[in-house]
């Protein structure tokens, strides 16, 4: 499993691992990523139960089990938190924040010891003392309880599936050619997003916020110019379509 430091501030470093070329053929490539501030670690959608050992020894090169304090799951997805029972192991005194429609389904993956932090729909912050993040409802985009992770002073959004495209697993890590990168995304994008209508609040509440790099949880990572691409094109394609 590669492992990326994607961005980072004065306090903080954003880090990306995935493009796992050992994973199962049939597992879908994800991205996970860990957001380390002075002594406290942020783990966000860890992954799916398959990829738990690769995912351990590499976060542990950059974190120690006693600095992972928080974990965050945008979702109740399989192939970002499956792996769950076996992070309530190896972290048992760490908190999962997560959307409150989903707890019950959350646990079936494991909780005995890990603290579940219930997300109000309205989103909310995750404290990590010297450094802080935004939690931004993305509801319907595509589960009807989700949340992506902003963090204004690395000016980065963890955008969940919102800008996923599945693509092999030695595919370069940023989008260099939007044009050439809409093919891969646009089905995804089609099928798994249900609602033009949250699509537009989503996008609605993105543009107020400083972004410079869009971490989705497959595919590529978008900078730059790239960044306001991908809201032009995703506010004018029609979504839901598989009710057509």
């Amino acid at each position: 499993m590669k492992t990326t430091e994607i961005a980072q501030s004065s306090n903080s470093k954003w880090l990306m691992f995935g493009r796992d070329n050992e994973k199962p053929n049939k597992i879908i490539d994800t991205n996970q990523y860990m957001l380390v501030a002075g002594q406290r670690a942020l783990l966000m959608d860890p992954g799916g139960i398959e990829l738990f050992a690769p995912m351990l020894g590499a976060v542990l090169r950059h974190a120690s089990v006693e600095h992972i304090t928080d974990i965050f799951a945008s979702h109740q997805d399989p192939d970002i938190i499956s792996s769950l029972g076996l992070w309530d192991q190896a972290l048992p005194n760490a908190k999962l924040h997560s959307p409150w429609l989903w707890e019950g389904f959350i646990r079936h993956f494991g909780m005995n010891n890990i603290e579940y932090v219930a997300v109000p729909d309205e989103g909310g912050t995750i404290d990590l003392g010297s450094h802080s993040v935004e939690m931004v409802p993305a509801h319907y985009l595509h589960s009807s309880g989700n949340f992506h992770i902003y963090d204004p002073s690395c000016k980065l959004l963890m955008s969940g599936d919102v800008g996923a495209a599945l693509e092999d697993v030695d595919a370069p890590l940023y989008v260099d050619n939007f044009e050439q990168h809409i093919p891969k995304m646009k089905g995804f994008h089609q099928r798994w997003m249900p609602s033009n209508a949250a699509k537009l609040d989503w996008i609605n509440r993105v543009r107020k916020l400083d972004i410079e790099i869009m971490a989705p949880q497959h595919g590529r990572i978008f900078t730059g110019e790239n960044v306001g691409k991908f809201l032009d094109w995703f506010e004018a394609l029609d979504v839901g379509t598989a009710i057509k």
